[in-house]
């Protein structure tokens, strides 16, 4: 595909493109790649003025950049085609789809699936090998299901939702449209609800719901807990990573973000627009507020005020962090000079 026509098609997305490079160098682009192993036939990106010494240094036959005249510049003397955006990392990811889209099998149902007749299917789904339906069931139209999937009975799809290989829906689900639940994931499992009694534990049936709204995606390996009553929810276009526990009567907001190993206990409330980094554990029954921040390894053991950026364990506001960080590697001289200091009082 020539340059200029990704260009064109690229534009069409956004007023703030345009491309300024020479009128006549329009290079076939076959492929996207990073910054650091793209070659001549490549298209891949630079995001800011930290990584501005790599357009002198790749091998990329054309480039998305920011709007900086100084890049522009550089890549006009190597030659380099380019075309300038606010949000060089959203392009590329538009750019992408131009050279690739995920694996989606065609609509039809695998002889081996086994779907009970209490199930309703709607048009163009997909449902692959070895997948079992059962009783009250019901998935929305242009759904995807992949091979060995299993959806407990009364379970819910959503139009367009796309089920991967070997993960698990028990009953009491309700998945909305556009989701994505990736490999080994399990929605709906019970909360770990036990009561301490004299001989041990007392199990608490766990007969609530766990929803997912429109867009929500879950990586591999995560679950997300229904409660003993009322709802687990996850709020539309918020998104998991992999290995991501989510317990029992947890609510998270819209457009989140949940990095890998991320843990919430019991009860949790997260608002919109919030995000953890990997590792973050947070207690039962915490609030975050709105597009709060949490660092990696975080733990969070009391609420946690809207926009607020907090960092270690336990969780304190991320500037106090840095200092304490600072200081923490000046221990062992504090605590020789210290020495010194008694030494000197005892002396005297």
């Amino acid at each position: 595909m020539k340059f200029a026509d990704i260009v064109a098609r690229l534009s069409s997305l956004s007023k703030d493109n345009s491309l300024t490079g020479h009128a006549d160098h329009n290079p076939e682009i076959t492929g996207i790649a990073p910054i650091d192993e793209a070659r001549g036939e490549t298209l891949s990106y630079i995001e800011g003025a930290k990584f501005a010494s790599m357009v002198h240094e790749t091998g990329a036959g054309a480039l998305i950049l920011p709007m900086d005249t100084t890049l522009q510049g550089a890549a006009n003397d190597r030659g380099i085609a380019w075309i300038s955006t606010p949000d060089p990392r959203l392009l590329f990811a538009h750019a992408i789809k131009l050279f690739y889209q995920p694996y989606r099998p065609k609509a039809g149902i695998h002889p081996t699936a086994v779907i009970d007749p209490g199930a309703t299917v709607g048009e163009d789904v997909h449902i692959g090998a070895h997948s079992v339906i059962e009783s009250g069931v019901t998935i929305g139209d242009k759904a995807c299901i992949h091979p060995n999937v299993v959806i407990y009975p009364g379970s819910t799809i959503g139009p367009n939702t796309i089920l991967h290989a070997n993960c698990t829906i028990h009953e009491r689900s309700r998945i909305g449209a556009d989701c994505v639940i990736h490999s080994g994931a399990v929605i709906g499992a019970e909360g770990f609800g036990f009561v301490p009694v004299r001989e041990g534990w007392f199990k608490m049936e766990q007969s609530g719901y766990v929803v997912l709204e429109d867009g929500v995606e879950i990586g591999c390996n995560s679950t997300v807990d229904r409660p003993a009553t009322g709802e687990t929810r996850i709020g539309r276009n918020t998104k998991l990573d992999n290995m991501v526990h989510v317990a029992h009567s947890c609510q998270i907001g819209e457009n989140c973000a949940l990095a890998g190993q991320v843990g919430l206990a019991g009860g949790v409330k997260l608002g919109n627009r919030v995000i953890l980094a990997g590792q973050v554990g947070v207690a039962n029954g915490s609030e975050i507020g709105d597009g709060a921040i949490a660092s990696a390894q975080t733990g969070i053991h009391n609420n946690i005020n809207p926009g607020e950026i907090v960092s270690g364990s336990p969780a304190m506001p991320n500037k106090q962090f840095l200092r304490v960080s600072a200081l923490y590697k000046r221990l062992p001289e504090i605590h020789q000079l210290l020495k010194q200091l008694q030494k000197q009082i005892q002396q005297h």
